[in-house]
């Protein structure tokens, strides 16, 4: 089965005309199938995105070579086109045919140059770079949240199962496609340790399974979330038999292998929640945003992004983790690779989340005030340690000063001897 019937046909340019021409393209171009199942079997969402970048390459060679793409392969291979005019056009291209960020082009320009090297026309990065001009990408820096707007974003969630999924994205640090993957099964609330949920490889990026500790206050909200998700319900439908709208009460199956954030136990595959549960929840989210007027859009152009996202979480957590000292264990925590050198014991591991779990709970005022309370013990401890150091180093003082007296008076006294002499 080619992978052009697996992934779904889409196009960020609105021009028809582009997208008809790529469509029927598409048929008589093999080498892009072929690489677009290549990349599927790696990952699913990349052939997607790969795919969209390569119909406006597909578009571009018909437009600039009036060929296909298989001929202007084996052009190239033949040495009767050069490479490096090629990608020159097309960075032109899309330059000046898209509303593309400079940090696009570069990337659709990336694709391009992995596309042909993938059926061996060699490029030389030292060449690419002398003959083949992009536009140099501007990094914006990320808008940073603070608490207090992470408790006033949670604040303002009206629904129980977006609460939920914010909550748990701004204290775990976890990827938003990770936390939709969850299963009820991979909750370990009832824990008599420490509370956590499993995540598998299968839905993270770098394609390793982790367990994520949780905070108390996220247990209890899953747990209220769960609770309302599998409550009794009344449901009315129509009867066949009477043709009247009969009520009754029910109550949902739970499911092991239910989505922890679907709206209601299912049996269906992951895969066919995973993009429409994303969707759903992050336009509640966008719209949280903006009745709070926090829904302000990036000011880069062809960067249509907000400022405010659900990837913002991530970046809060490892930035909190980091700032109270714990820098590799951030970095374990949200999910990266980190140091090889890095390693310690899940209880090693436990034991250093219960010293960042107040500075990870936002709206549980008992841990809250717990956590004032004990800051507060900690200070008047410091306090009463550096009065005991004070008071020591007047005692050390005096006793130096003595021995000092002391002295000057056994140097006299040798100073008599001699002189007597």
């Amino acid at each position: 089965m080619r992978a052009k019937n697996r992934i779904k046909d889409s196009i960020i340019f609105n021009d028809s005309k582009i997208i008809e021409t790529s469509k029927k393209s598409e048929n008589v171009n093999y080498s892009i199938s072929k690489y677009i199942e290549n990349v599927y079997v790696m990952n699913k969402s990349t052939a997607s995105q790969y795919q969209k970048r390569l119909k406006i390459f597909v578009y571009f060679v018909e437009q600039e070579y009036k060929s296909k793409v298989d001929t202007l392969l084996e052009d190239l291979r033949k040495n009767k086109i050069d490479v490096y005019d090629v990608l020159a056009r097309y960075a032109s291209f899309l330059a000046f045919r898209g509303s593309l960020s400079s940090l696009s082009i570069k990337n659709w320009m990336d694709t391009a140059k992995n596309f042909l090297e993938f059926f061996d026309i060699d490029i030389s990065p030292k060449k690419f770079k002398m003959k083949v001009r992009l536009p140099k990408a501007v990094r914006k820096s990320k808008y940073a949240l603070t608490k207090e707007s992470i408790v006033e974003i949670l604040n303002a969630c009206s629904d129980i199962r977006l609460k939920t999924y914010v909550l748990l994205l701004a204290a775990t640090g976890m990827r938003p496609t990770e936390a939709l993957s969850i299963r009820m099964c991979d909750l370990n609330l009832d824990s008599n340790s420490q509370d956590t949920v499993f995540v598998r490889g299968e839905y993270t990026k770098t394609r390793t399974d982790r367990n994520v500790f949780l905070t108390k206050e996220v247990t209890k909200q899953l747990q209220t979330w769960i609770e309302f998700k599998y409550r009794t319900r009344r449901i009315s439908h129509y009867h066949e038999d009477t043709g009247n709208s009969i009520s009754e009460y029910r109550t949902p199956l739970k499911n092991d292998k239910d989505l922890v954030f679907s709206a209601s136990s299912t049996t269906a595959t992951i895969s066919i929640h995973l993009k429409s549960l994303y969707s759903v929840l992050g336009r509640a989210f966008v719209k949280t945003l903006d009745r709070m007027n926090m829904g302000q859009r990036e000011d880069s152009p062809g960067i249509k992004h907000r400022k405010i996202t659900l990837h913002s979480f991530r970046r809060w957590v490892k930035s909190t983790i980091s700032d109270l000292g714990h820098t590799d264990y951030s970095e374990y925590f949200i999910g990266h690779a980190g140091s090889t050198y890095y390693r310690k014991s899940d209880k090693e591991k436990a034991e250093i989340f219960k010293k960042i779990e107040p500075y990870l709970t936002f709206l549980d005022i008992t841990t809250l005030e717990r956590k004032g309370a004990d800051t507060q013990t900690r200070i008047e401890e410091l306090q009463f340690t550096n009065q005991m150091l004070r008071q020591k180093d007047s005692m050390n003082a005096e006793a130096i000063a003595s021995l000092s007296d002391q002295l000057m008076k056994v140097m006299q006294e040798i100073e008599i001897l001699k002189s007597k002499r």
